[in-house]
């Protein structure tokens, strides 16, 4: 005898949010490689610019472990888009700076984030699209806002390789 799978009584709530996430990732990515850029560069390089922060302001603002933190602002680095400096604030910290090449490449990303934007809401009438970005927006400063205590904690998905 096999036995019956248990019937939702919600939508998978779950699901859905995984799976629009999830390919909202992969389009952004896809749109700003065209540009040379990651999501992670793009946020240190907009975050960057708004005013002085560390490296450890930046990651934790763009949800980055030290690890990809260095790598990513290696990389500005390498790019001529951003430098690490010495604070204005405090001489014994380090910021990073976006560069004259960087505060371009960082306007051009938002327009392309801006954009993939739209087009995943374009679908929605414009009285949808505010209702759901009102909702969303109070569920993630409301229910959804800190994620649950948890002795084994939960992987973040991961998108697939190209």
């Amino acid at each position: 005898m096999t036995a019956m799978a248990p019937a939702p009584t919600t939508p998978d709530l779950s699901f859905l949010l995984d799976h629009t996430s999830h390919v909202l990732r992969t389009r952004m990515a896809a749109a700003l490689s065209e540009i040379g850029l990651t999501a992670r560069m793009h946020c240190v390089l907009v975050h960057a610019i708004e005013e002085e922060r560390t490296q450890a302001e930046l990651a934790e603002i763009g949800d980055m472990d030290k690890t990809t933190m260095v790598v990513t602002v290696d990389a500005l680095e390498k790019a001529g888009l951003a430098e690490r400096r010495p604070s204005s604030k405090d001489r014994r910290a380090r910021i990073i700076a976006v560069t004259e090449e960087g505060a371009k490449v960082a306007a051009l990303s938002q327009r392309i984030v801006d954009r993939v934007h739209q087009t995943a809401l374009a679908g929605l009438s414009k009285d949808e699209r505010e209702l759901f970005l009102r909702v969303m927006n109070r569920l993630v400063t409301d229910e959804l806002a800190t994620p649950a205590d948890n002795p084994q904690p939960v992987r973040r998905a991961r998108q697939r390789a190209s």
